[in-house]
């Protein structure tokens, strides 16, 4: 894991994702903790790919899924006004 990517955090990444994030990681902190999980500093974004929230999560490294881009959608049909 580098900064810049994108990752994808369920409940096989930890219980404090009642409903799964997309993450966009900054910095692996390299803190002491469990075998197995890590702390991850970064920002949570919505289903645009905008950053909403600065988050440091604390998860098991072996539930996290790198995510695809965000699905941005393509321009709407412009009305004319007349």
């Amino acid at each position: 894991m580098k900064s810049g990517d994108l990752l994808y955090g369920n409940r096989e990444a930890s219980v404090q994702f009642v409903h799964p994030i997309h993450f966009r990681l900054t910095r692996v902190l390299d803190w002491i903790t469990y075998d197995g999980w890590i702390w991850l500093d970064g920002y949570q974004l919505n289903a645009r790919g905008d950053a909403v929230a600065r988050r440091s999560i604390f998860v098991q490294k072996s539930g996290l899924r790198v995510a695809p881009p965000p699905a941005i959608g393509k321009p709407g049909r412009q009305r004319r006004r007349t």
